[in-house]
């Protein structure tokens, strides 16, 4: 994980470092294909559920130990708190009208968190719960007009509206079993993003955003399935959470550049 961190910063510090160099107003492409990996900070609040299943287990094998260095040999670790994953999201654009686009995409989300707990014998017994996620989205981006906001140095600030559906595969399964995800054709959740275009290179267009997004899955099975002394209550949890991303855009239809006037050509 920590690679990937390294090599996701070295990305968005070498976009931003070329990006002095090659500021753009606009983006020039009708027709654009997109990768965007983000960093994800997932709002899943029910990691409490699993963490009691381990303190439980853990406790258990306290009692079967029988000796003070069988007892020292039981130990465990706990689920972070946090849920971190990186997100990578592809998708077609179109451009209809000026600095305002339509976005169709999709992506997708996998967060593992394991843990690993050792008995009085110094065996080592695993436990991990896994949420994955594929939705699709549909996204409306405007810009934002100059003589409204500007950021300073910065250009083609825009605002970002989602709408996501559930894809099959949308599940969190555990060592003690799984969940999917319902589908649902009003739709599960909503996202809403801020950013601005960082460069642009010929065909290239690189955008870097922050998002919030609320991704909402449900099961019509219960929380007790996947893990023990779960409640028994239908299983629903959030997917989405804060992000920072880079869309890498390549333009496919582009429109021509306006051909700057120099002085000579004046004269």
């Amino acid at each position: 994980m920590k690679s990937w961190i390294f090599i996701f910063t070295l990305f968005t510090f070498v976009a931003t470092s070329f990006a002095a160099e090659t500021k753009a107003e606009h983006d020039y492409a009708w027709i654009s294909l997109f990768l965007q990996p983000s960093i994800s900070f997932i709002s899943f609040e029910h990691q409490d559920y699993f963490q009691k299943a381990i303190d439980t287990i853990y406790y258990d094998l306290r009692v079967l130990a029988q000796t003070k260095e069988e007892s020292l040999s039981v130990a465990k670790q706990d689920f972070q708190k946090v849920n971190f994953c990186f997100p990578i999201t592809g998708g077609l654009q179109f451009q209809f009208l000026q600095d305002q686009f339509i976005s169709v995409g999709a992506t997708f989300i996998y967060d593992k968190e394991a843990v690993v707990l050792t008995d009085r014998k110094n065996k080592t017994h695993n436990y991990d719960y896994t949420l994955q996620g594929f939705p699709l989205f549909l996204e409306y981006r405007f810009a934002i007009p100059s003589n409204l906001i500007t950021l300073s140095g910065e250009s083609l600030f825009s605002i970002s509206l989602r709408w996501f559906w559930l894809l099959p595969g949308s599940e969190i399964y555990s060592s003690w079993g799984m969940l999917e995800a319902k589908r649902s054709l009003l739709g599960n959740g909503f996202g809403l993003s801020v950013g601005y275009l960082i460069a642009s290179w010929k065909r290239l267009n690189i955008f870097g955003e922050l998002s919030y997004n609320r991704i909402i899955a449900e099961s019509r099975d219960y929380w007790s399935k996947i893990v023990p002394a779960g409640p028994d209550e239908k299983a629903k949890w959030d997917l989405g959470g804060i992000s920072l991303q880079v869309r890498i855009g390549f333009g496919i239809w582009n429109k021509p550049k306006p051909i700057e006037n120099t002085e000579e050509d004046e004269e």
